[in-house]
């Protein structure tokens, strides 16, 4: 018989394994359910920390094997076969979505052709340097773009509410097969770290190289082959030497993430009636010192054995979603734009999750309807309506560009931000591009602004009281939660409407959000091009 049982425990009782084999036991009468001690073997499924009450509370998980042995379901990973070449599917991407689709073509013996616009992770790693240290950001290199995608020098969050686009656990074991932390299959929030994913990221491309695949970096996607309205392959440049080049496959997979506003007009021009407009977010990225969140969340008794606090919070606000996102425990915020003349900030943590700060997302829901006019009538002019949160997403980063100085952000303290007043010092900051005095509150989207504020008041009051504080700092402008296009494809084929063989997936299409659910959206449309193709 196997059973997963929950126990909930106190943290210091965590390491007490008699305690929980007492506590296993004691559930397990509960249900009723005989058994023999010698005959028990327990398996940690899972572990998640209840931090809401005064005294925190962990909540542990186990499968629970009663008279046989633990399988093999943590380990268990795809046969995946050698390609030989026979049928070749190009992916433009090499984050999530395209890696894990690449996987996924291997075991149907499908050539996966990956064509990546920015460099490896070891270019890439001195070109992101640079934007700190020499104020130069590489268009096509950075944080945003490169292998493995923008979460490889972004944190490597794990966590997805995504239950029903696949198996989860699978994407953990895959990414623990290649050196994840085995962990990631345990806990409840769980991350690889920006320090251990791009070795992570290297050991998935040789594996795939040694199977047939091909990756092709410092190549960028310019327009795409088509024969009729089908899609036969791309045309490219390669971003160092501008040679021209083209690939042919039997498919194109679209895997570009949400930083390419290159891709949409391209597919404007081709189909513009492949794009619709969605809603997007709009804020700041907030940062505290990680003793005083870590004081807020757990009732002002920190326990290192905890590890750094987590938290989140959505509200509503004058009728718009206000909420926290991508929260980074002891954690940096990161300069994430890609390209000079923007200011786009993001965050990530360390495995250890052991800086001194701690910040996170906090922006506001933004739909098609709240878009400014002016942006919406250029969209048309140019031919596509649903580009118009597009243009204006490009807008409000120049313009934080424009409040900043060189690669600093423009940034002000939480509680001079909500008072209306000018922040005149700053405190210490995790972002190594540096930061200046701006009043955000006077050239943040109104609509953007009051509800930010109100939140803020919000959530001091009735959920974590002392986030409103001196210490806490704004840093702006934080517009990459999500893309504002989207690319509209099947819901049965995942192809996309208007362009044959095209498969569009990932958080550039519009239909996924964290490194998780692109993954799995990378699977899943390529189950969906390899059933096409009869494979």
């Amino acid at each position: 018989m196997i059973k997963e049982i929950s126990i909930q425990i106190s943290p210091d009782q965590e390491k007490d394994s008699e305690f929980i084999k007492t506590k296993i036991f004691s559930e397990l009468k509960k249900n009723s359910i005989s058994f023999k001690p010698s005959e028990v073997e327990t398996v940690f499924v899972k572990k998640s920390i209840d931090a809401r009450h005064k005294n925190v509370k962990l909540f542990m998980r186990y499968k629970v094997y009663i008279g046989e042995k633990p399988g093999e379901e943590f380990s268990k990973l795809p046969e995946w076969k050698n390609a030989d070449g026979k049928k070749s599917v190009i992916i433009v991407g090499s984050g999530p979505a395209g890696l894990f689709g690449a996987f996924k073509l291997l075991e149907y013996g499908i050539k996966p052709i990956i064509v990546e616009r920015g460099s490896d992770t070891s270019t890439r790693k001195r070109d992101i340097a640079a934007i700190s240290t020499k104020g130069v950001v590489d268009g096509n290199s950075n944080y945003c773009f490169g292998e493995g995608g923008a979460g490889t020098f972004s944190d490597g969050k794990l966590y997805t509410r995504s239950n029903k686009r696949g198996d989860i656990s699978s994407v953990l074991k895959i990414f623990a097969n290649f050196g994840a932390d085995k962990k990631i299959l345990t806990d409840a929030h769980p991350h690889i770290g920006t320090d251990r994913l791009p070795a992570i990221i290297n050991s998935m491309r040789e594996f795939i190289i040694s199977k047939g695949g091909e990756f092709h970096f410092d190549t960028k996607c310019v327009d795409l082959i088509k024969e009729g309205n089908a899609v036969l392959g791309i045309r490219t440049e390669n971003t160092k030497t501008k040679e021209a080049k083209e690939f042919r496959g039997d498919a194109v997979v679209l895997a570009t993430g949400h930083s390419a506003p290159d891709i949409y007009k391209m597919i404007a021009k081709l189909s513009p009636e492949s794009l619709e407009a969605k809603t997007f977010a709009v804020g700041v990225r907030a940062e505290h010192p990680r003793t005083l969140i870590d004081a807020i969340r757990f009732h002002g008794k920190p326990d290192a054995s905890l590890g750094a606090a987590e938290y989140r919070f959505t509200t509503q606000q004058k009728d718009r979603g206000v909420y926290s996102f991508c929260m980074c425990p002891g954690g940096f915020v990161v300069p994430s734009q890609s390209g000079p003349d923007q200011i786009v900030v993001n965050g990530m943590s360390a495995s250890g999750r052991n800086s001194k700060w701690s910040n996170a997302a906090v922006v506001v829901e933004t739909r098609p309807e709240d878009i400014p006019g002016e942006y919406v009538n250029r969209a048309k002019e140019l031919g596509c309506p649903a580009l118009a949160g597009l243009l204006w997403r490009d807008h409000l980063e120049k313009l934080a560009a424009d409040n900043g100085k060189g690669q600093k952000a423009p940034a002000q303290r939480i509680r001079d931000f909500v008072d209306g007043k000018e922040s005149t010092d700053l405190p210490e900051t995790s972002y190594t591009p540096g930061i200046v005095s701006s009043r955000l509150d006077q050239w943040i989207p109104k609509q953007i602004a009051e509800r930010l504020a109100m939140c803020f008041k919000y959530i001091n009051r009735d959920t974590m009281k002392g986030y409103l504080c001196d210490d806490g700092l704004l840093i702006a402008l934080e517009t990459r939660t999500s893309t504002p296009v989207r690319i509209a494809r099947s819901k049965d084929s995942f192809e996309c409407v208007g362009l044959a063989n095209l498969y569009p997936c990932g958080e550039g299409s519009g239909y996924s959000g964290g490194i998780v659910s692109s993954a799995m959206d990378g699977e899943n449309a390529c189950v969906k091009l390899a059933e096409k193709l009869g494979c």
